[in-house]
């Protein structure tokens, strides 16, 4: 593959790796950049989700909470109401909120008070990663060991081993454009039309520990874990790289961003693959590396880039902000 450097910032640094590739660099006059740090409420820690609703707010979830960011300043919107560990942040299509915990279930946010959602309500484990909301308005959850849970609003659905999935342990959840449903477990990767759960399968082999699935706009399904990261477009699989996938999301433009890990190293980055050569056998790729393992990827409404690290970053296109909290000075 061919990466393109475009700057170099913070604990950051963009770079070329071209062992028996061809290079392309740009002239350093073009390399233009500006850094600007923000100490501010942000946790320090690796930030898990990054999304934004539809008034603009950025929010982001971490171990000690869950923040708001309105465009000045970050606060933690649930510190007196819990002190769980947050993985996972969603916006349902009425406008209220979803925060899923490691150990306290699901909260309801409507934007003045909270409901908790714990097994006692129905819900598969009190140990929730992932949510999504389906074409008909359902809310999935992906638990860490019990299994999937879909609710419709008055129960829970509980989908586990039993139903045909061999990995209580769900990672991700995509409904696609045929609505079928796409499963990542620590397991196998399933497929679900709604009767049975099929293993993906290639080349005679499951798709792994998969950590994060996406559909593009053209329809293609992405699959991103321990066995890189895969394209398929509904007949041909394409590997793009064999570095552990944690996070995968397509920009505006159809760029495919990802978070990753180098080889079998501590060292972590955030990549970019272009959108015009993603159907080269090289396709051009801009790699971020990272000391700290990223988390959530996000492109803002005004199309600055935000991921999370060590604390959070927003990049515009001209400046890199790092908001980050005081103990990390």
């Amino acid at each position: 593959m061919k990466h393109v450097p475009v700057y170099a910032l913070l604990m950051f640094v963009f770079y070329i790796s071209g062992k028996g590739q061809n290079k392309t660099e740009l002239p350093k006059d073009d390399i233009k950049f500006q850094t600007k740090e923000v100490i501010t409420s942000i946790p320090s820690g690796m930030n898990r989700a990054i999304k934004q609703d539809r008034n603009g707010n950025i929010w982001i979830t971490a171990y000690d909470g869950v923040y708001r960011y309105d465009g000045k300043s970050f606060t933690n919107v649930i510190s007196e109401v819990s002190s769980a560990r947050f993985f996972s942040v969603l916006e349902d299509k009425k406008g209220n909120f979803w925060f899923s915990s490691i150990s306290a279930g699901v909260y309801y946010y409507d934007g003045k008070s909270f409901q908790n959602f714990t097994t006692h309500q129905g819900l598969a484990s009190d140990r929730v990663t992932y949510s999504y909301e389906d074409k008909e308005g359902n809310i999935w959850f992906g638990t860490d060991g019990g299994g999937a849970s879909r609710y419709d609003g008055r129960t829970f659905r509980n989908f586990t081993s039993d139903d045909g999935m061999t990995n209580n342990e769900i990672t991700t959840i995509i409904e696609d454009k045929t609505g079928k449903f796409w499963f990542g477990t620590r397991g196998n990767t399933f497929v679900y039309d709604g009767k049975k759960f099929n293993s993906l399968i290639h080349d005679a082999k499951t798709f792994t520990n998969v950590r994060s699935i996406i559909e593009d706009r053209k329809g293609n399904i992405w699959l991103g874990g321990s066995d890189g990261l895969w394209r398929y477009d509904g007949s041909t699989f394409v590997n793009f790289t064999r570095d552990f996938v944690f996070y995968i999301y397509e920009d505006k433009k159809g760029n495919i961003w990802t978070s990753s890990q180098e080889g079998h190293n501590n060292t972590w980055a955030v990549s970019r693959y272009e959108e015009n050569s993603l159907s080269n056998k090289r396709p051009t790729v801009t790699v971020i590396k990272s000391s700290r393992i990223p988390g959530g990827i996000l492109e803002a409404d005004d199309g600055s880039i935000w991921f999370g690290a060590e604390g959070v970053y927003r990049y515009d296109g001209n400046t890199m902000t790092h908001f980050k909290n005081k103990k990390d000075q």
